[in-house]
Parts: structure tokens; C-alpha cells; sequence
């Protein structure tokens, strides 16, 4: 009987790892890319008002999959601000290869508020508009100057992109992004 039990367990053993195998192959070519993420888009995707369209102040935050295999399991997240009667919007986030150039990983620009995260289209998981905001826009940019880790990142536990916005909710009153499950490093801590 025990030589007949373990003859079964020999025979499901392989079906088993069979399985385990075409998972785990299905997840890595599902996250596998035919283009570069040099050649990804980083076009805006349309989110948020024009300037010359909205003069209120606005605050947003955005989240988008990372680039390649990495997608399945965790996002980027950036933030956007854009005063009362700004031209532009300035982007805060922190970007881990800026690190391997010598400069610091945040980084706080004029740029695009809704691009295209190397391909990947993001959504909006964070708005505040109008009264009150301006102030707001004004903490983020000057608790951002104290920012622990400007100069570090760690892909995992962090501190890396998902910490910054994480941090920044710590420090602004009134400043309280929900930040998805996807978001390795929002719980971060020394």
C-alpha cells in the first residue's frame, strides 16, 4: 500500500511542475515587451486641464505600471502641481536611475503632469482643485527640500518612487493620496 502511495505521488509530481512551469512562463512573456523603453511613449494621455484652460490650483497624483515584467506587480507614482494662473505644471517623483548619473533621484521639473509612464497609460488616483490648494502646492514644495532620501533609492522594501508621495502625506496637512495596493513602498520606513 505505501509503495502504491508513493508510485501516485511520483506520477503527480511532474504534472505539478509541468503546471508551475507554463505559469510561471505565461507571467514572464505577458510582461515581456518587442520595443525598447527608450522607444516608449512618454506622450501625455490627457488627464489633466490645460493651463491656459484651468487658472485654478490643482494638485494630482499619478500611478502607472512600471516598465516591463516589473508592471504585474507594482506601479510608479508621481505627483503634479500646478499654482493658481501657473503656465505649467511641475512634477515631483522620484526616478531610481538618476542615481547611476550622480544627480539626485528626485526630481522636481516643468514638465508633462499626465505622461506616459514609459509606455504605461496613468490614472489619476489622487485630485484636489480650488480654494485652499495653492497652499497646499506651496507645502509639497517646500517639504519636498527636506526629503530624507533625495539621494537614495532601493527598488524594494524602498525607500524608491512610492515613498516620496507616501512621505509628502506625512508632512502636508490637507495632502492625503490613497495610493494603490500596487505601490511598494508607500509603507516604507527605516
Amino acid at each position: 500500500m505505501l509503495l502504491r502511495t508513493c508510485s501516485k505521488t511520483k506520477q503527480a509530481w511532474p504534472s505539478w511542475r509541468r503546471a508551475l512551469l507554463l505559469v510561471t512562463a505565461v507571467f514572464i512573456l505577458a510582461g515581456c515587451s518587442t520595443t525598447s523603453w527608450r522607444d516608449a511613449t512618454r506622450e501625455s494621455a490627457n488627464i489633466a486641464p490645460l493651463p491656459s484652460e484651468y487658472s485654478d490650483a490643482i494638485v494630482q497624483v499619478y500611478a502607472a505600471d512600471t516598465w516591463g515584467w516589473r508592471g504585474i506587480f507594482a506601479v510608479h507614482t508621481w505627483i503634479s502641481v500646478k499654482p493658481s494662473n501657473a503656465d505649467t505644471y511641475t512634477v515631483l517623483e522620484v526616478v531610481g536611475w538618476r542615481a547611476k548619473w550622480g544627480v539626485p533621484v528626485l526630481r522636481v521639473e516643468s514638465d508633462l503632469p499626465d505622461r506616459h509612464w514609459y509606455g504605461a497609460e496613468p490614472e489619476l488616483v489622487y485630485e484636489k482643485r480650488g480654494e485652499g490648494v495653492d497652499e497646499i502646492i506651496s507645502q509639497i514644495l517646500e517639504a519636498s527640500l527636506d526629503y530624507p532620501w533625495a539621494n537614495e533609492y532601493v527598488v524594494f522594501p524602498g525607500p524608491n518612487s512610492n515613498t516620496y508621495p507616501a512621505w509628502l502625506a506625512e508632512q502636508v496637512d490637507g495632502f492625503d493620496p490613497d495610493l494603490p495596493f500596487r505601490a511598494i513602498g508607500s509603507g516604507w520606513t527605516p
